[in-house]
């Protein structure tokens, strides 16, 4: 009898899915499982069996290893939560306007571990604006349209940013400033975060302790403006 030929068209990525879909055709016709071709051991032909054992244990290892770092990512955030509580905690602390503003910025540098940071407020700034790292605009937010857009989405920005957004927010400072994150605080200002490290903040970065800073210092700065 002739030789039965395979479908025009049909693929070995075909004959995969199919096999997926019956996993009990080798125990149905064993004559086949003889036939196949095992990938080969330091030399040696393997069975079958240890050939999936194989693939069991090579799974079982990637498995572990993601688990391992999820327990990594896990112990992180619950670290950064910790801090983002006390930072919270040392601004609801404060008595005024300039004790509020220095703890804004303190915790994020002391804490975060930031090397240069800017208070951008909004309206009157009388009592701090003596202060190097807060910019006051008399005009308001809406003044500023090189920040125009970011005011307009209100989410925060991380990466490299403008060099006339750097500017703005840091001033001499800004060409040490390699990636930082922009955040708004309300309607009240926005709080600039720099980094030396180009890898520090980056539009991938997630934002939700960022946001969660935000809303404090928001909060905090509310009481007094």
């Amino acid at each position: 009898m002739a030789e039965l030929s395979l479908k025009s068209g049909l693929e070995a990525m075909d004959v995969a899915a199919w096999l997926r879909r019956h996993p009990t055709f080798l125990k149905d016709f064993p004559d086949v499982a003889e036939m196949l071709v095992i990938p080969r051991e330091h030399g040696r032909a393997a069975s079958l069996a240890g050939y999936q054992l194989e693939l069991l244990r090579e799974r079982l290892r990637e498995l572990e290893a993601r688990l391992a770092e999820l327990v990594d990512i896990a112990g992180e955030n619950e670290q950064r939560a910790v801090q983002v509580h006390t930072y919270t905690l040392s601004l609801l602390r404060t008595m005024d306007l300039s004790s509020c503003a220095r703890a804004i910025v303190a915790g994020l540098r002391e804490d975060f571990h930031t090397e240069h940071v800017c208070l951008l407020l909004g309206g009157n700034c009388t009592g701090i604006d003596g202060l190097p790292w807060v910019r006051c605009v008399p005009g308001g937010l809406g003044s500023l349209a090189t920040f125009a857009d970011f005011l307009a989405r209100g989410e925060p920005l991380c990466g490299r940013l403008a060099p006339d957004k750097l500017d703005a927010l840091f001033g001499a400072d800004a060409g040490a400033v390699q990636s930082a994150a922009l955040v708004k605080l309300g309607n009240t200002g926005m709080l600039g975060i720099g980094s030396e490290d180009a890898n520090r903040f980056h539009p991938g970065i997630g934002t939700l302790f960022l946001k969660l800073i935000a809303e404090a210092a928001s909060v905090a700065l509310g009481r007094y403006l």
